[in-house]
């Protein structure tokens, strides 16, 4: 996923004047297209957002799959850092408004595809760390495997899993979710 040619540094008040139809993200004023996902990248975000909203459902936490806007440092219109995670849960509810998330939210799903494998695991990453995202799941297809990093002391700490593994949320006390099957088609 490379940088597109703009003339200048963007802020959210640029992003949300845009309406080509194209997503983008910014990532620190800079401007990132992004691709469109592959099915199996959609059966995996169908498949983890519905175990999730059936875990959450009476809970305070909220969960959100892309598009959905995130202004990972909570500076609003001024924001620099624009994302669109797979999945994004939110318990500060206080930190949602009607443009997506203003803030860094409680943990962040993102499902690589080979566009944009690069842009999750190094930029986003880096983003989402200085951003206090204190749960990161990095999903790939392709090894058919989940690297869940847990935000301690200010690093990531990194744990990988493969089906048919049951992983535990962290950041959702008694939630697991279940691999099983979710990389086939």
């Amino acid at each position: 996923m490379e940088a597109l040619k703009f003339d200048r540094l963007y802020t959210y008040r640029d992003y949300v004047t845009w309406d080509d139809k194209n997503r983008y993200e910014l990532i620190d004023g800079v401007v990132y297209m992004m691709s469109s996902p592959s099915r199996l990248h959609q059966k995996i975000l169908t498949e983890l957002l519905r175990q999730l909203s059936n875990f959450l459902v009476g809970k305070s936490c909220e969960v959100y799959p892309a598009p959905f806007d995130v202004r990972l440092h909570g500076n609003g219109d001024k924001e620099t850092t624009v994302v669109q995670p797979d999945i994004v849960v939110v318990c500060e509810t206080t930190k949602l408004d009607d443009k997506g998330c203003n803030g860094a939210p409680d943990m962040v799903i993102e499902i690589l595809s080979p566009s944009n494998a690069k842009h999750d695991t190094i930029r986003k990453f880096s983003k989402y760390l200085e951003a206090g995202v204190k749960e990161y799941w990095v999903v790939d297809p392709e090894r058919q495997t989940v690297f869940v990093h847990i935000l301690e002391n200010g690093k990531y700490v990194v744990n990988g899993y493969e089906e048919p593994a049951v992983i535990d949320v962290t950041v959702l006390e008694g939630c697991q979710l279940r691999l099983e099957d979710m990389f086939t088609i």
